[in-house]
């Protein structure tokens, strides 16, 4: 079958797993869940329409407040690697109003960051699942080999309000985009089927979806996560190994979120 831009997508978070998995001393309980808060994120929106504009980051300060190896448990992170990513300009849509979506869907920056970084998260097994891998059910040992959800951390600093402008325009694209729309990614068509509102929280305002893109007939779920601190806006696009068939179901990366807006705090 015909490679795309979301199954390179995935075929990279999944060689970035096992090269950090390659370094790890096996499976760790991971002390943070990641079983999202319940909250509407509405009163975010609300206090971020009158909150005055806060100061944007330097690249330099915004590199060391990016998330780092150690600060997310159970996780490994590291710099996402130039040859993983797709730049704006390689990303087309057919609606404008959905670009920002299909941007932050793909771990390109949205809006116009005065400075920019991002980076790819890895959770590690949890222990219930090393001891499936072990089980003589080979479907229930396959999906516990592979429930390891990526997560592409693309993060921005923005001078004025365009953080709040970045979270405002991904609400808007969510809605107008439900239904679904196209879009080309590095020259190669993409369909996002359908858009779900989900709860989160973290930062000064915060909305999430799942999202589901089919392609050729196959369907790959994904999580996406925006969320705000001061003049810094940070989109969360994640997949899950085992939940690429469109069978099943994984959890939003909130522990992954709070680290980051407790880092720009």
């Amino acid at each position: 079958m015909r490679s795309t831009a979301v199954r390179r997508t995935a075929v990279a978070a999944t060689a970035v797993s096992l090269a950090l998995f390659a370094t790890a001393c096996g499976g760790s309980d991971s002390g943070s869940s990641d079983k999202g808060d319940k909250g509407t994120g509405a009163k975010g929106k609300e206090s971020a329409a009158a909150a005055p504009a806060a100061k944007a980051l330097s690249a330099a300060e915004l590199e060391k407040a990016a998330l780092a190896q150690g600060d997310v448990k159970g996780h490994k992170i590291a710099k996402a690697a130039a040859k993983d990513t797709i730049a704006v300009d390689d990303i087309k849509t057919g609606k404008k109003v959905c670009a920002p979506f299909a941007h932050a869907l793909m771990g390109a920056q949205v809006g116009e960051p005065g400075a920019f970084t991002k980076r790819t998260v890895v959770s590690e097994p949890k222990k219930g699942d090393l001891a499936k891998q072990d089980s003589g059910d080979a479907e229930e040992a396959f999906k516990a080999a592979f429930d390891i959800t990526t997560t592409q951390l693309a993060l921005g600093s923005y001078d004025g309000k365009g953080a709040q402008e970045s979270v405002a325009s991904l609400r808007t694209a969510a809605t107008e985009c439900a239904g679904g729309f196209e879009f080309t990614a590095a020259g190669e068509k993409q369909k996002v089927a359908k858009i779900t509102e989900e709860q989160v929280k973290g930062g000064e305002e915060a909305a999430a979806w799942t999202v589901q893109v089919e392609q050729g007939g196959e369907k790959i779920e994904f999580k996406l996560v925006a969320m705000r601190q001061g003049a810094s806006f940070a989109s969360f696009s994640s997949m899950n190994l085992a939940a690429m068939g469109g069978d099943g179901d994984f959890e939003l990366p909130t522990a992954v979120v709070e680290a980051q807006a407790a880092k720009l705090a």
